[in-house]
């Protein structure tokens, strides 16, 4: 009996193929937008130039945030619900309590982690912190909350945009992130 040869299969097309399976999930497969929080960072500083700056301790709210998710404020134990109140009566003290802020503009809140902290909490101290801003920058402007988060600088009125940007210079965002301890910490 004869032997028959085995087929062979054109392996030049199985390649085009593929290729062409490829490009098309590459065009067609939607990527999800990645979510993050929305902070803009300072400009990169020349380190020549860089100078220390001199805050005084009354001009800095310190928030730690520990591995077990508690929170303290000035190293009192403080519930996550009362920060943004806190945050508040710190930054707009304006020399009424010599333990608070000077002004606003003075005012700077530090933030610490610790590496085991959940990123749910985190999450709800800067949302607490900016809050606090927020509602300050709203009672400047002379509207409510709900107003100064639904304000779109293109359809607002001119007179609308200048107080907008008179509240965010006299609520200037300071807040400074310090750099995260190890677990337990």
């Amino acid at each position: 009996m004869a032997k028959r040869g085995v087929p062979e299969v054109n392996a030049g097309s199985m390649a085009d193929i593929a290729f062409l399976l490829l490009i098309f999930f590459l065009v067609t497969t939607k990527i999800p937008n990645e979510k993050g929080l929305p902070i803009i960072l300072p400009p990169k500083k020349d380190e020549n130039s860089l100078q220390k700056i001199e805050l005084h301790d009354r001009n800095v709210l310190t928030v730690l945030v520990n591995s077990r998710n508690q929170l303290l404020v000035e190293r009192e134990p403080l519930n996550i619900k009362d920060l943004t109140e806190k945050t508040i009566e710190f930054i707009d003290n304006r020399k009424k309590d010599k333990h608070l802020s000077d002004s606003p503009k003075d005012a700077v809140v530090s933030l610490k982690t610790d590496r085991g902290t959940s990123y749910r909490r985190y999450i709800q101290v800067m949302n607490s912190v900016q809050a606090a801003y927020n509602t300050l920058r709203a009672r400047h402007m002379g509207i409510t909350l709900t107003e100064y988060l639904a304000y779109d600088a293109k359809k607002a009125s001119k007179k609308l945009r200048q107080r907008h940007k008179a509240a965010k210079k006299e609520y200037p965002l300071n807040i400074s992130e310090a750099e995260q301890t190890s677990v337990g910490g």
